[in-house]
């Protein structure tokens, strides 16, 4: 045990040092978790810089979380970061467990560059959990507004938490963003957000702006954000499908269409001696410019023919890959966040197969019943056949040898054929003792009426019949049960597709009764039922393999069988001759 101890030790070093390697839980409270992975690299998206105390939208759906472990209102949703110890700040824009949906911004403290090493946890299933939304936290100091024009909720609410006083003209809600819900213009609206101290440009410290746009055909003068205060301008806008933008006296465009009908992802960053415009996460043109102070009132789409989401201004002027993080992170084919498996405390990995057989119902459980019977029944059949055709077959050998040995000697009426226990396995044995017993007997009429002992062709033909019902009966008892396998493999998958197609039928009338369509509804019934499927499969599959299997060992023992009978006829026709 000695010798092993270096290399315990060494495992041990090993394991403790893997980054993101957490077995501890953050709270016992908490049922399940999930882990979450920041992809940076290239295969993500391809930020090379860290970023600090950033806000990444995790997007939940039914493909990468269960909706039914967490609370009907998902206030019992926590984000832990990789040392399962520091809460992070989130707040939820959409929970939608109808339809399995929900679109959550957390503040992550640090993303590394070109790495998939970050990652925090997801943690739900606390009925007791009190709600912990903290939008003002979520965001870094540097955030001064954010509008996610989130559908269902106070459409003009600035998520930043500095309480802005926004106000509308001639703008609807729009249901569908790439987010959640956006803000629809039709040339003549507009947002306005009131002047405030956090609402200013520093030419130290610059600003951002940046929204998405979906414009539906050229624009004349359509300014996404502009924030002036008398004769100075910060402005993004778009002319034609160029996205655009001042500061000051200093004008740009960006090199890039904007496609009409297609959401993108735009911004602007205003720095000391420079503006950057970016199109969906890459730069799009660069000017030298002074920018100047100024704090006044923000518009926020005048003359748009179009919509907006997500409008966000920061005070100080964003990196580029903070932008490219940004639109990788909120775009539909988000790249930024990959999801591991659920965990459950405890230690044991959560399994969807506890939601399915809960919502089985009692017809699918009937059929499932008859399945497992028959997968018990064919299994059994399976492994004593299996056994029985072993020990025939080294029997068989057995005998062979010894009968091959001295051929002449066993053909002697007189010699003794009583089996040995191994010898009673052999079907060989058995024939062979029955073309003895019927050699005995003719030899014995033969003594009592003077004839010598001799084989006509008649006697022969007569021991030949004998052989052939041996071989039948022998035959019956190799193929004895085997039918049951056949059942098992023609009737296994037809009763589970019966249980499915009555569990889809009933999942539909309980829709119907119901009036509620919808995926949560449909989902678990439809699932519920493919498992009778899946059972029969399971019957069947097996079944097949072992059937195919036994056939084959069976068919070798019969082919023996008919090969020894016609040796042992040639046998005694040659050495009983006439």
């Amino acid at each position: 045990m000695s010798c092993l101890t270096p290399w315990v030790r060494a495992a041990a070093v090993f394991l403790l040092a893997l980054p993101g390697v957490s077995c501890a839980w953050w709270n016992e409270d908490w049922a399940f978790r999930k882990e979450v992975t920041v992809n940076t690299s290239a295969t993500g998206a391809d930020v090379k810089e860290a970023l600090v105390d950033f806000p990444v939208l995790v997007r939940l759906h039914t493909g990468n979380f269960s909706f039914l472990d967490a609370k009907e209102d998902g206030s019992d949703l926590r984000f832990v970061a990789a040392d399962d110890k520091t809460l992070l700040a989130h707040h939820v824009e959409l929970w939608d467990p109808a339809n399995e949906l929900a679109l959550i911004w957390v503040r992550v403290p640090r993303i590394e560059g070109g790495s998939t090493a970050g990652r925090f946890w997801l943690y739900s299933g606390n009925p007791k959990a009190q709600p912990d939304d903290n939008a003002k936290n979520t965001y870094d100091a540097a955030t001064v507004l954010v509008m996610h024009f989130a559908a269902g909720q106070a459409f003009l609410a600035d998520a930043s938490g500095r309480q802005t006083q926004i106000t509308q003209s001639g703008v609807t809600a729009q249901p569908q963003g790439p987010i959640d819900g956006a803000s629809a213009y039709g040339g003549s609206g507009s947002v306005k957000v009131a002047a405030s101290p956090a609402l200013r440009i520093a030419a130290q410290s610059g600003a951002t702006f940046s929204a998405w746009v979906r414009i539906t055909a050229q624009q004349s003068a359509a300014t996404l954000l502009a924030l002036h205060e008398g004769n100075n301008l910060v402005s993004l806008s778009i002319a034609g499908s160029k996205l655009t933008t001042r500061a000051g006296a200093a004008q740009l465009q960006s090199a890039v269409d904007l496609a009409a009908g297609t959401w993108h992802h735009v911004a602007a960053t205003f720095a000391a001696g420079k503006v950057t415009l970016y199109v969906d996460g890459n730069a799009a043109g660069e000017v030298s410019a002074t920018v100047p102070e100024l704090a006044g009132e923000l518009t926020v789409g005048a003359g748009l023919s179009g919509d907006l989401d997500e409008v966000e201004v920061a005070g100080t002027a964003r990196s580029a890959g903070w932008i490219k993080a940004s639109w990788a992170s909120q775009s539909a084919d988000a790249k930024l966040l990959s999801f591991g498996q659920d965990q459950q405390a405890g230690g044991s990995g959560h399994s969807y197969f506890r939601i399915l057989l809960a919502a089985v119902t009692v017809d699918g459980w009937v059929v499932i019943g008859i399945l497992l019977l028959m997968m018990v029944l064919s299994f059994g059949v399976m492994i004593g056949k299996a056994l029985f055709v072993s020990r025939s077959d080294r029997a068989n050998r057995v005998f062979l040898d010894s009968f091959q040995k001295n051929p002449d000697a066993m053909l002697d009426p007189g010699h003794s054929h009583r089996a040995t226990p191994q010898l009673e396995s052999s079907s060989l044995f058995r024939l062979y003792r029955t073309g003895l017993s019927e050699l005995s007997h003719r030899f014995d009429l033969y003594q009592k009426s003077g004839h010598p002992n001799s084989l006509s062709p008649q006697a022969l033909g007569s021991i030949k019949a004998s052989l052939d019902a041996g071989m039948v009966r022998e035959q019956a008892r190799l193929n004895s049960q085997m039918v049951l396998l056949t059942i098992a493999i023609s009737g296994g998958p037809f009763l589970g597709l019966l249980g499915t197609v009555v569990g889809v039928m009933i999942t539909f009338a309980a829709i119907a009764a119901v009036g509620d369509v919808n995926v949560n509804s449909i989902a678990p019934g439809i699932a519920a039922a493919l498992v009778a499927t899946v059972a029969g499969l399971g019957v069947a599959i097996p079944a097949l393999f072992g059937y195919n299997y036994l056939a084959s060992r069976m068919k070798n023992i019969s082919n023996d069988m008919t090969v020894f009978a016609d040796e042992l006829i040639s046998r005694m026709a040659e050495k009983y001759a006439p």
